[in-house]
């Protein structure tokens, strides 16, 4: 079965086989120049984007090769190591010097683990620590937040005010003055917080489950 990294792979291995840029590729096979750019393998939220079969198709008569040589380049094509990203327990999350005003990741205290490219550069790690997050989320569970992503109305979200607590909830709602939070285990009331209230608030990507 080939991957994503295997696909993307082996077009960079064609185009540089003729002497152009991945860019340099679509303009020859009459496709638009940012078709096959980084930024348009994956979406903001971190699912994978795929090259369409019609893509392919020209790019091959454009250079002249063959399905079977193509097929080659993706078996040549190196595994994609997984990347690694900042850890750190929910609990300790809390407490100040972990984050910027922003909510990105800072400071010292973090550990790593090894994950696949989801999200973007400033996408962290957090362990669920305790019940208060199930059946969604339970005790060990690993959550990748980005403070990057787009948050909308259902997403699921890391939150921290500005007293120091750390939510994981269902953005119910979200105003210019107010945000509401349903919460995710049925025993422990949806919240709600004035904006001034909260430091920041990202997007969960992916968990451990």
């Amino acid at each position: 079965m080939l991957t994503h990294h295997q696909i993307w792979g082996a077009i960079d291995a064609l185009a540089a086989a003729h002497g152009a840029t991945a860019s340099g590729l679509a303009r020859k096979a009459g496709l638009d120049s940012t078709t096959f750019n980084k930024s348009k393998r994956s979406s903001g939220n971190g699912r994978l984007r795929w090259p369409s079969t019609e893509s392919i198709s020209k790019i091959l008569e454009a250079t002249g090769s063959s399905l079977e040589e193509f097929l080659g380049m993706t078996r040549e094509v190196k595994d994609d190591p997984a990347r690694t990203i900042p850890l750190i327990g929910v609990a300790q999350a809390g407490a100040g010097g972990y984050f910027d005003d922003g909510g990105f990741p800072v400071g010292a205290g973090w550990d790593e683990v090894a994950f696949p490219h989801i999200g973007g550069s400033h996408a962290y790690a957090l362990e669920i620590a305790g019940d208060s997050m199930a059946p969604v989320y339970r005790d060990g569970d690993i959550i990748i937040v980005d403070p990057e992503a787009a948050v909308r109305r259902g997403d699921r979200v890391v939150v921290k005010t500005l007293e120091g607590e750390v939510l994981a909830k269902e953005l119910k709602r979200q105003t210019a003055k107010t945000i509401e939070l349903k919460s995710l285990n049925p025993e422990h009331e949806d919240r709600s917080f004035t904006m001034d209230q909260v430091a920041w608030i990202a997007r969960i990507l992916w968990s451990s489950q």
